[in-house]
């Protein structure tokens, strides 16, 4: 099997496994007592705490252990806010933020006064500073800004944002879950948050880093373990593997980081070439260095990722087509990207050209197959209903990726200038036929409630979306 999906977790680097069963062995007291094993305990802490803040680019100080990266990012946002309870209720975060910082910003919202602004991003997943200037308001308590995204790979302007910030008086704060492997944050950044899992360290540590001088009050019943903003004893063996590992990375990620951009500028090269249909998202520039995310036409894609789990290759997918969302995920809608057979693939670090070759040798094969096997099912006869509409497609109750498949069937037929409409109730369909358009240079023309056409059966709840033949 060949590992695909670093982003998601990376592989126990070799200097977290040393560190990790070393620090078994030693520090397993506690920390914050006195006697010979106590501080052999602490001074293992405080080592580990001194090498992440010299990655984080901050004091030791400054630099907290939570018990996970989504654990740090609810901590930061809690605590901020509510230090800043005084200044107002306002959060700014972007459309195109991880889930734990979004979920957090739900959490304000439905709290009493909470208000929040989702800032758009382009078509690269990118915000602009501009955007984040005229979203900051007086009762503005805090922004939130990841410094890559990890489903695309594009990099944020964070240094941007963050000077934009500091004008404002406002604290940002920056999940570089996704980037901390690879180069500190940029930038007056007031919190980080983190996660050892993403670089190479083990499951169940993250990092925290708060400036002094930003206010910042515990959300959580506060003791005497990591200056009072994560009670609890300290996972120290795997905090001293986490640190370790972290170290170690970013000492190769000047040579891996050239490596690793090498392969997947050919990834995104060639897998258009190799396989028709595709749309490859994110800034291909600039993004990460060992992330490409593309999406197929006309594929399911739980069916493509099972198929290629087949071939022998782990990758993932933000696709709304698998059984345990029905749903685009909310980075390619924010884009406005195609989901349908949606394919994200990660370069864990060491990963070989032979493997990158070999998965480009079997892509085209797979998606073939799977279009095939989706390619003939029943379709509803197009009807003409009236002029204002043209062909009206019937896809109700089929899920993504067969409207899409539908409308390409019945495109050619319809003289330029046309108009092909499908009804569906998928809500993939919303994000999915806009990006068909785009992709095959047809114009969309928009959408409304199917309800009122009277080929369709009462209970109907399905959207119509309409298409002009342009070329």
């Amino acid at each position: 099997m060949v590992y695909f999906d670093a982003a998601s977790t990376a592989p126990l680097h070799p200097v977290a496994r040393q560190a990790l069963l070393a620090a078994l062995d030693e520090g397993w007291a506690d920390p914050s007592r006195l006697y010979r094993e106590g501080r052999r305990a602490r001074m293992l802490l405080d080592a580990a705490r001194e090498t992440a803040a010299e990655a984080v680019g901050c004091r030791a100080d400054e630099v907290v252990f939570t018990s996970s990266g989504t654990r740090a990012v609810h901590t930061g946002i809690a605590g901020a806010l509510a230090g800043r309870r005084r200044a107002g209720r306002h959060l700014v975060v972007s459309a195109v933020e991880h889930s734990s910082v979004l979920h957090a910003a739900e959490a304000h919202e439905a709290a009493d006064g909470g208000d929040v602004t989702r800032i758009a991003v382009d078509r690269s997943g990118r915000v602009a500073a501009d955007d984040y200037r005229s979203a900051l308001r007086g009762d503005t308590a805090l922004a939130c800004l990841q410094s890559a995204n990890h489903e695309v790979g594009t990099v944020q302007p964070v240094a941007e944002v963050a000077e934009v910030c500091r004008a404002a008086g406002v604290p940002l704060l920056v999940d570089a879950a996704q980037s901390l492997g690879w180069e500190p944050v940029g930038g007056d950044w007031s919190l980080v948050a983190a996660s050892a899992h993403k670089w190479g360290g083990p499951a169940g540590v993250g990092l925290l880093a708060v400036r002094k001088g930003v206010r910042f009050a515990a959300p959580a019943p506060a003791d005497e373990r990591e200056h009072g903003r994560a009670p609890g004893f300290e996972n120290l063996p795997a905090i001293v593997a986490a640190a370790a590992s972290l170290r170690a990375v970013r000492e190769e990620a000047v040579a891996e980081r050239a490596r690793l951009t090498a392969l997947v500028d050919r990834i995104r090269a060639r897998v258009p070439e190799l396989v028709p249909d595709v749309e490859v998202v994110g800034d291909p520039v600039r993004r990460l260095p060992h992330l490409v995310t593309f999406s197929c036409l006309y594929v399911d894609g739980e069916a493509l990722l099972t198929e290629l789990d087949r071939a022998g290759f782990a990758v993932s997918s933000g696709s709304s087509c698998t059984s345990s969302t029905l749903t685009p995920s909310h980075v390619l809608r924010a884009m406005g990207a195609l989901s349908e057979g949606n394919v994200r693939v990660s370069l864990p670090r060491g990963a070989s050209e032979a493997d990158v070759d070999r998965f480009l040798d079997v892509l085209p094969g797979v998606v073939r197959r799977v279009r095939e096997q989706l390619g003939a099912p029943a379709a509803a006869e197009p009807e003409v209903t009236d002029e204002e509409s043209g062909l009206v497609i019937d896809t109700l109750g089929k899920r993504c990726p067969i409207p899409v498949i539908e409308l390409a069937k019945v495109i050619a037929d319809v003289p330029v200038g046309g108009l092909v409409t499908v009804v569906s109730d998928d809500e993939a369909a919303r994000l999915d036929i806009p990006a068909w358009c785009e992709m095959r240079d047809q114009e969309y023309v928009g959408e409304r409630d199917a309800v009122h056409w009277e080929h369709l059966p009462p209970e109907a709840a399905g959207v119509a979306y309409t298409v002009r033949r342009r070329t």
